[in-house]
């Protein structure tokens, strides 16, 4: 039986036997049993390597350990508010704090990047993500956005629908402004035609 740690665009965590591209994690969400039993623990929300020195946890969901994540890709997982991690994408996490510079820059070192970016990605009021309106011609290229209640994956100038196992056929792009999941600050650091460590994009995105 799959474990509840994939993550979808929307943030939200849900079974799936689907193989993801990236791993991450925003804290312990679990309790002993393994069950989930909070959204998020710590502000620090980040997207890591798959394989990082050879190091490997089992079983996963731990007591008292973080809960371990899985993103389709970095595309998903920017969608859900996370960053590269400081430790096993080092070369992508000094890049992408040097473009965050020139969004916030008064934000210095981890913790103020995660608070800056809590505040674009939750809406702790609502208990629930925060959106933001734009024309999907707008949008750069890894960039999700919400059509018919669904996500749906900026690639290119159109649009595709996001499951867990990957990307189905592009659908029209809406004359109207859409809600966009992924945070504005991570908007515009994947206008910069950012590529990390990570794969942005699972291969079906462009089959």
């Amino acid at each position: 039986m799959p474990l509840r740690n994939r993550v979808t665009p929307f943030g939200e965590l849900i079974a799936d036997p689907a193989r993801g591209l990236v791993y991450g994690n925003r804290g312990s969400l679990h309790d002993a049993d393994g069950r989930i039993v909070r959204h998020h623990a710590v502000r620090r929300w980040i997207a890591c390597r798959l394989e990082f020195r050879g190091w490997q946890r089992g079983p996963l969901l731990q007591p008292g350990r973080f809960t371990e994540l899985f993103f389709l890709d970095e595309a998903t997982a920017f969608s859900a508010g996370h960053r590269p991690c400081a430790l096993c994408r080092h070369e992508d996490y000094r890049r992408f704090t040097y473009l965050w510079r020139d969004l916030h820059p008064s934000d210095r070192g981890a913790d103020a990047i995660d608070l800056t970016l809590h505040g674009e990605r939750w809406d702790a009021t609502r208990k629930r993500q925060r959106g933001h309106r734009s024309s999907v011609r707008d949008l750069p290229t890894g960039a999700m956005v919400v059509l018919d209640e669904a996500p749906h994956l900026v690639v290119d100038g159109a649009l595709r629908p996001w499951t867990p196992a990957g990307y189905t056929d592009t659908v029209p792009i809406p004359r109207c402004d859409v809600d966009v999941l992924t945070p504005p600050s991570l908007v515009q650091i994947l206008s910069t035609g950012w590529e990390g460590a990570v794969p942005l994009l699972h291969p079906s995105a462009r089959d």
